[in-house]
């Protein structure tokens, strides 16, 4: 059996509404730092994956190459782009793994980023929108909207999820206050989030602006190797990995509410590592909205469908659970710069199986997994990645 490639170096920006006026600069903060942070230099990478989502983000393109244009000593290396909606970061990793496993290149650096908030409001509604079915679901009229639809069959089946979801927002800001790198580290407690209110208000209903992530700027990077790290850390297994899909329209599923994609991917990780659920420290997931962290519960098998809630009652969760989830404040507080997340979830899932998470770090931190999905679960990534010993 091959060995398993690996993380030796990464580097994140922070995420919120930055000063950096584009993509090309938010690469530019990462790119060299990463390579650095591994011990290597420009002319140890063999090869350059970015993912960068764009679709009207910016009027400018070919994001591959502008790694090149802002450090000129990456300009020869070859680069390609990938783009998944909101698993963008993840699709380039994946990308740069397949490089690595067939031999093809032995360090590659992977770079997801984006730069959202020069954009308008209706703009980032309307660019968001993409990532639904056009064609049937148009008139759910924004990303949220989508979700919220969700989250209403999910109340008819069930019962109203709003305590359940106030619940996730609360620890994922709670866990939020930690991480240097969090767009909003703030503690807004259950009450706030459970709460329509001036400053909490509904943005589709039955979501609140605290069950929505947030409009971020942001980039993060990483080196994958075939080879051991020089750097004198320890370094990341990537155990296991997989990818489902599901019909884009809600409409074309025989469940729209079950996730099976995000079922499927998690379960197949998990297979393949050889692990079971109780064999993971902690998850790093995609809680685009609250309503999407209780479905992958659900969809995990960490509860029934529609006993999600019972997850959260229980506190298994939570950053002192059985199986924390989110300990960096997940997308809710740490923030979604399209291109940059799945690249940070990994990034940040390494960084506490290498005890170098700060006050965000888990006494026990092992092995993780990290779920990034693009659209409403439509392209689903599962990892499970382990520290090497």
């Amino acid at each position: 059996m091959p060995a398993l490639p690996h993380f030796i170096g990464w580097a994140h920006t922070r995420f919120g509404k930055l000063d950096n006026p584009d993509v090309e600069s938010l690469m530019a903060e990462v790119a060299i730092s990463a390579i650095e942070d591994a011990g290597l230099e420009a002319g140890d990478i063999d090869a350059i994956s970015v993912g960068v989502f764009g679709a009207g983000f910016s009027r400018q393109s070919f994001d591959a190459a502008l790694v090149g244009a802002a450090e000129p000593m990456l300009a020869r290396i070859p680069a390609t782009r990938s783009e998944n909606a909101c698993a963008t970061g993840s699709a380039a990793l994946y990308s740069a793994l397949d490089q690595i496993e067939a031999g093809r290149a032995r360090r590659v650096l992977v770079i997801g980023a984006e730069k959202m908030t020069a954009s308008s409001g209706a703009d980032v509604n309307d660019i968001l929108l993409g990532c639904a079915h056009r064609r049937t679901e148009d008139g759910a009229g924004s990303f949220a909207g989508i979700f919220a639809g969700i989250a209403r069959e999910y109340a008819d089946r069930y019962g109203n999820p709003r305590e359940a979801l106030a619940l996730i927002a609360a620890k994922n800001h709670r866990n939020g206050v930690r991480n240097p790198y969090a767009h909003l580290r703030k503690d807004l407690g259950f009450e706030f989030c459970a709460t329509e209110s001036e400053r909490n208000p509904v943005v589709a209903d039955p979501l609140l602006r605290t069950d929505c992530s947030m409009v971020s700027d942001g980039a993060a990077a990483l080196v994958v190797s075939a080879d051991q790290p020089v750097s004198g850390r320890a370094g990341v297994a990537v155990r296991a990995r997989a990818q489902a899909n599901e019909p884009m329209a809600l409409a074309a599923r025989h469940d729209p509410i079950a996730f099976d994609g995000a079922r499927r991917a998690f379960r197949e990780a998990l297979r393949v590592a050889e692990i079971s659920l109780s064999d993971l420290d902690l998850v790093e997931t995609h809680d685009c909205f609250t309503v999407a962290e209780l479905l992958q519960y659900e969809a995990f098998g960490l509860a029934e469908k529609g006993k999600g809630a019972e997850v959260l009652a229980e506190g298994r969760t939570q950053r002192d659970g059985d199986l924390p989830f989110n300990v960096s404040g997940g997308l809710k507080s740490k923030g979604h710069p399209i291109g940059a997340t799945g690249v940070s979830q990994h990034v940040l899932a390494a960084m506490q199986l290498t005890g170098e998470a700060g006050d965000m770090q888990l006494s026990t931190a092992d092995r993780a997994a990290v779920f990034n999905m693009g659209g409403a679960a439509v392209a689903n990534y599962a990892t499970v990645l382990e520290a090497l010993q």
